[in-house]
């Protein structure tokens, strides 16, 4: 059994209950991915520049090329999926730290 940690507009984090890891539905493709995974995922999209998909001449075709877990996955996503990305990842962070408050 799966719960739905958080989910956005494009995209849904899933925990198992038994298991430390987590899925990620990107594109319709499901993701595997440990906590350290993750945190590692959040880093690379916290660093993307949404400023630049703005600027023709820094982003002219305004997407983005993402490759998650040791380059596994590939995934090219527009400027509305990369908004919706950042709210997503810190959505699945901040639901995390509110479940870890209520279980205790």
């Amino acid at each position: 059994m799966e719960t739905i940690v958080f989910k956005s507009r494009y995209y849904t984090a899933y925990q198992p209950e038994k298991g430390r890891c987590f899925f990620a539905e990107i594109q319709g493709k499901r993701v595997k991915m440990s906590f350290c995974q993750l945190l590692a995922f959040r880093q690379k999209v916290l660093a993307i520049d949404i400023d630049a998909h703005f600027d023709p001449e820094q982003n002219r075709h305004g997407i983005e090329i993402l490759t998650l877990c040791n380059r596994e996955h590939l995934f090219v996503l527009d400027t509305l999926e990369i908004i919706d990305l950042k709210m997503f990842v810190q959505g699945i962070f901040a639901m995390s730290e509110l479940h870890t408050l209520v279980s205790v």
